[in-house]
């Protein structure tokens, strides 16, 4: 990828608003770029070579693995979004990975200790950076909340509500979603069996309230899924 691409695919990014062309051509030189095809796994390293990812292009599903082996996608990453050792108070008993949902995606990446040596250099940056990882941490937070508070239907509902709200596109009350997501996968996410979920989609099938394929979820209206 050529210097001048990715000083617009950066330059471009709300992150880095804040920061002047000069700036931003010299993060260009911290800067990894990478392709990764649909299925890939992405590892965020550990110590040294620990990294923190923006994602250009596509869709990814964070999960975590603990030391039991059991798996659970936290979090569903979209185009803009940032991933990775984003934090220092990391459990070690926990292990994290990133993994591509659609046919490709396009990232960028800096290493850890780069990216906090920018953060110090810039705090205006630095405060950018915090709000964007304030409202990733709020929408994993509200997720967790449902797990405790709403039963499956309530849970399934939530996490339609709010992928529709992303990455939707709306005609009046009807919005249509791109779909990158298995029934196993949308069971991990809402912590259900996958028999229980896709039971509900039948439901709402046959009450023409959605349509769900494996490209596309049409939803009638939001409010009538309850």
């Amino acid at each position: 990828m050529s210097d001048e691409i990715k000083f617009w695919h950066l330059r471009n990014h709300q992150l880095f608003w804040v920061l002047n062309n000069s700036q931003v051509k010299q993060l260009c030189i911290i800067t990894n770029f990478k392709r990764a095809k649909k299925g890939e796994m992405i590892d965020f390293g550990d110590n040294e070579s620990s990294r923190i990812f923006l994602l250009k292009r596509g869709n990814l599903k964070i999960v975590q693995v603990d030391e039991e082996g059991n798996e659970l996608i936290v979090d569903i990453i979209q185009k803009g979004e940032l991933f990775g050792s984003l934090n220092l108070d990391k459990d070690e008993s926990i292990y994290e990975y990133a993994q591509v949902l659609t046919d490709s995606v396009v990232l960028c990446s800096f290493n850890t200790a780069d990216f906090e040596r920018l953060l110090a250099e810039n705090p205006t940056l630095a405060i950018s950076y915090t709000k964007l990882i304030g409202f990733r941490l709020k929408r994993v937070k509200n997720n967790y909340s449902n797990l405790f508070f709403k039963n499956t239907k309530g849970r399934l509902i939530a996490f339609l509500t709010d992928w529709a709200k992303r990455e939707g596109r709306f005609t009046g009350n009807q919005v249509s979603i791109d779909n990158f997501l298995t029934h196993k996968e949308i069971s991990q996410i809402i912590c259900s069996s996958r028999q229980t979920t896709t039971k509900l989609f039948n439901e709402w099938e046959q009450q023409g309230l959605i349509t769900y394929s494996r490209k596309e979820i049409r939803i009638k209206n939001l409010r009538e899924l309850d």
